[in-house]
């Protein structure tokens, strides 16, 4: 089956390039300017977009993503508004494929079945919720797949031979490869080394790998394509959001451009990796 996923890497591979996937968090710092930031994610160069859902602990997130989450948090930003800002998006955008990432312990509290049928309604793609191994997928992921929902697997560098089979055997949509060992906002010690690791795991599964933590110049972005079918850049994205911020924390003039200037560069540095169609 067809879906807004699949049809979007399978277009950036028609190009010869990879896809740009760019992480933000949902009310971040507040609901009008992440609105206007996710409204405005596709036009600069996104692909596809990772839409966070802000929990109060973030267990595998960097110290900029908490910011974002608390920030948002703060200015009253729910898992239903999420969905409502994802039901705004699709308004005016049909196409781009927007993935929810986040924790199990919000979609627990909505109730599985109602959010499952709430994200579908608003038009949500994909899910990515990074406290759920495969030994819980009759949590969520079962049943999501089963209503359409694509889920998306993380593997590390540490998922060796033994585990790789079972953290793909439910995966849908693409694979996230995270480069590190760690939280988000690191440093990508080896570009070869996260290479080696996209070429084993293409070689277990047809769905495109695409490879996140750590990317935040064009360069990175560029280096990680030469590889990769997606480069997920989230950090980088919203600390460009902190510092956009005055001095009470609250959004600027320069808040949306600070991240689609970014998100532009980005883009330009995926699109300087030319691949075999």
């Amino acid at each position: 089956m067809t879906t807004r996923l699949s049809a979007r890497f399978a277009a950036c591979a028609a190009e010869g390039r990879a896809a740009l996937v760019t992480f933000v968090t949902a009310g971040d710092p507040d609901y009008a300017t992440a609105e206007a930031i996710l409204h405005a994610l596709p036009g600069a160069g996104a692909d596809v977009i990772e839409l966070g859902v802000p929990f109060t602990d973030p267990m595998a997130d960097g110290i900029p993503v908490q910011l974002a989450g608390q920030r948002a948090l703060k200015s009253g930003q729910t898992l239903r508004r999420t969905l409502a800002m994802v039901r705004d998006f699709r308004k005016v955008d049909p196409s781009t494929p927007i993935v929810l990432m986040g924790y199990y312990n919000p979609v627990y509290v909505y109730g599985v079945e109602a959010f499952i049928a709430d994200a579908l309604a608003a038009g949500v793609d994909g899910l990515i919720m990074v406290d759920l191994p495969p030994e819980e997928d009759a949590e969520l992921c079962t049943p999501a797949l089963a209503a359409g929902l694509n889920f998306i697997r993380l593997a590390t560098p540490t998922t060796d031979a033994a585990r790789l089979p079972k953290v793909l055997q439910n995966t849908s949509g693409f694979v996230y490869y995270v480069s590190m060992t760690g939280i988000t906002g690191g440093v990508i010690a080896s570009y070869d080394a996260v290479g080696e690791a996209v070429s084993r795991i293409k070689a277990h599964t047809v769905l495109p790998v695409a490879v996140g933590f750590g990317v935040k110049t064009p360069e990175d972005a560029a280096a990680i394509a030469r590889g990769a079918d997606g480069v997920v850049v989230g950090s980088a994205l919203v600390e460009r959001v902190r510092l956009s911020l005055d001095a009470d924390g609250k959004a600027t003039a320069r808040t949306v451009p600070a991240v689609t200037e970014l998100v532009a560069a980005l883009a330009a540095g995926v699109r300087t990796v030319k691949k075999a169609a």
